[in-house]
């Protein structure tokens, strides 16, 4: 079995859990343990109806989207829910409004940390330029550009290699979060902020799949309006993994192969409507070991909550433990992303933690 080039996974990709210290505006705090200076932050309160909140360091840290809601892009300046991107983490504040999104005194938060590469360069790859912070080595890029809703548009990504999920939001308007995922195809989109199942559509991504340097755009607002930003994710063995699956109803679900022992697994039902979920081996009533039963639905404000046993997190994948409809219905499709803890190590059989 070949090795992965990425040894240490932790290195590119990882979850901090905290709790918020902040009483006032102002009140900042700086978390710690990341592992590296995070280019994407995605936050969320794991114990009360707040919303996801997303930064990256192309956009700047003051400015936040939120993959649980449609609207524009929140600027808020010198008093903003984050502060600062640090070399091991990043700075929280309890800003002037809703500042229990990220440092509330007392809660506890979820905080998903990715490694691109800083503020990003010019990229003039496509039709459009953009701005690009790429890491090709863990398959990651942050784009920046500004559209011309003009279908067959193309977009550099940076990455060198062709993505297999891209999610993609209009900053100046409430047009939804598009995602484009390789098992649904270049004629379907679905949407992050949604439950809807996906939809076919020319409007989204042109009917062409992306390549090893740009992503093509349709003419919807959505995906090439005013002022852009994309998450494109291509997949690297060892490290991460975007496929799909068919459910089986049953507390022995299905068994879907990553290649290695899973840290963050986001589903979704492609086939029907229901919710998105994220697990991870941070959040579990067992503190981290299998089940990993705490789920957490990124396209609502809804707390974390937790399930009988929703998952098996093994070596080599993850097991489902339960025939719920938003993961594992008998007969419905799934699209899934996945990152890793470790590589997969030697011939060994799939064990349980």
């Amino acid at each position: 079995m070949a090795y992965t080039t990425i040894k240490k996974p932790s290195d590119y990709f990882n979850t901090k859990l905290y709790t918020g210290t902040a009483t006032s505006a102002g009140n900042t705090q700086a978390i710690t343990g990341v592992g590296f200076q995070p280019d994407w932050v995605w936050i969320k309160n794991r114990g009360g109806s707040y919303q996801h909140v997303l930064y990256d360091a192309v956009r700047g840290v003051n400015k936040e989207v939120r993959s649980s809601q449609d609207i524009a892009e929140v600027d808020s300046g010198a008093n903003g829910y984050l502060s600062g991107f640090d070399s091991d983490g990043f700075t929280t504040n309890a800003g002037t409004n809703e500042g229990n999104h990220v440092n509330n005194t007392g809660d506890n938060y979820a905080s998903w940390n990715w490694l691109a590469n800083g503020t990003g360069s010019a990229n003039t790859d496509g039709s459009i330029n953009s701005t690009v912070s790429a890491n090709t080595t863990s398959g990651f890029s942050i784009v920046k550009y500004t559209g011309n809703e003009t279908s067959g548009a193309t977009v550099g990504h940076g990455l060198s290699t062709t993505p297999k999920m891209i999610i993609i939001k209009n900053r100046n308007s409430t047009d939804d979060w598009v995602v484009y995922h390789e098992s649904l195809g270049n004629t379907q989109s679905i949407r992050l902020n949604l439950t809807n199942a996906a939809a076919t559509t020319a409007a989204s991504f042109n009917n062409t799949s992306p390549t090893s340097s740009v992503f093509t755009l349709g003419d919807w607002t959505a995906v090439n309006g005013s002022s852009m930003i994309a998450y494109c994710f291509a997949e690297k063995t060892g490290y991460s993994k975007f496929g799909s699956y068919t459910g089986n109803g049953s507390t022995d679900g299905t068994f879907v192969y990553t290649g290695f022992k899973p840290a963050f697994v986001m589903v979704k039902r492609s086939s029907g409507t229901d919710n998105w979920m994220i697990t991870d081996n941070k959040r579990s009533s067992s503190g981290g070991n299998n089940v990993i039963d705490r789920r957490i639905l990124p396209n609502i404000s809804n707390a974390e909550y937790t399930n009988t046993s929703p998952m098996d997190i093994l070596s080599n994948g993850f097991k489902h433990r339960d025939g719920d409809d938003i993961n594992n219905a008998s007969g419905s499709t799934y699209i899934y992303m996945a990152f890793a803890e470790q590589p997969l190590i030697g011939d060994n059989p799939a064990t349980a933690r």
